[in-house]
């Protein structure tokens, strides 16, 4: 394996030429696959590295403040990496453990998708995070919505936030990714919850390969959406939109995921509840969790919460 001292867009594109292209084109048409990727080479191009932050996102919200201040477009698919996070936070401003040793990091992306796939951006991450961390020879699973599991404790994470320019209203999605690479000590509450690549794998891995190999699979989950933008456009009746193939992103959630199948206890937010009991049985086009109700058998989709596993 190739060991690299700093990160490059340059190193990412490299990557996605030498590695991801080749593989891709295993199951996909060379012409497909070469079109996803132009549509996600925004991913990357711009890297912002520093030793130490307190919120990657506070600091992408700062940047895009200031391009839209002095009137200047801001590039779509920087990314802002801190080697440490001092006040860094999850969903519902939960505390996310972020030390040295892990590739802490967003996406900032202005927002030009078709509604139905701005809902699929956390799920894209997700199956980013989780085939980065394959790569590796870790058997990894997808948990809805922003988990990454490997033996059965969380080894990623994701989160999601939006804001709007100051000056010319556009929208942006901010992706936070938190992988454990070589960060294997926790707090007590989270030691029986985490886990780490260094502590499956008993060596310690290059922190800058696992984030390039990282954004190399942004890129091209990320294009994929946009990929299936422009097929959404040219299926224009019910019909033609029934008869379409799957959707390439979701067809690669369904086969990483762990969460089909499983009873569950689903909320909104599980530590302030309400909360119910579901059996998953599956996922909708747009991202969404198909549950049936274990107290009254109804089918629903939730589109945003989260789940444990009960079983």
């Amino acid at each position: 394996m190739a060991v690299i001292s700093e990160l490059s867009p340059r190193f990412v594109r490299e990557l996605v030429h030498d590695e991801e292209i080749p593989a891709r084109n295993r199951h996909i048409s060379p012409k497909t696959v070469h079109e996803i990727f132009r549509y996600g080479a925004t991913v990357a191009t711009t890297i912002h590295k520093f030793e130490k932050l307190g919120r990657c996102m506070d600091h992408a919200r700062t940047l895009i403040r200031e391009y839209e201040e002095k009137g200047v477009s801001f590039p779509c698919g920087m990314v802002i990496m801190a080697d440490e996070l001092t006040g860094s936070t999850g969903r519902f401003g939960r505390y996310w453990h972020a030390p040295r040793g892990g590739v802490w990091m967003t996406l900032a992306l202005v927002n030009t998708l078709l509604p139905q796939n701005r809902g699929i951006i956390p799920l894209a991450a997700g199956v980013a995070c989780c085939e980065t961390i394959r790569e590796y020879g870790i058997h990894a699973h997808v948990k809805w919505v922003n988990d990454i599991l490997a033996d059965g404790k969380k080894i990623a994470g994701i989160l999601t936030e939006t804001m709007t320019g100051p000056r010319f209203g556009e929208e942006y999605i901010l992706v936070g990714i938190g992988i454990n690479v070589n960060n294997d000590l926790f707090p007590a509450a989270l030691a029986p919850l985490s886990i780490s690549m260094k502590g499956i794998m008993k060596k310690e891995l290059d922190i800058n390969m696992v984030a390039a190999r990282l954004f190399a699979k942004l890129s091209w989950n990320m294009g994929i959406l946009h990929y299936e933008d422009r097929l959404a456009l040219e299926y224009i009746t019910p019909y033609d939109q029934e008869n379409r193939k799957e959707h390439l992103l979701l067809k690669q959630w369904r086969f990483l995921n762990n969460t089909i199948g499983r009873r569950v206890r689903f909320a909104y937010n599980l530590e302030k509840g309400p909360s119910y009991e579901a059996n998953v049985e599956g996922l909708d086009a747009g991202g969404g969790l198909i549950l049936r109700r274990v107290d009254n058998g109804r089918t629903v989709v939730e589109k945003s919460g989260e789940i444990v596993y009960l079983e």
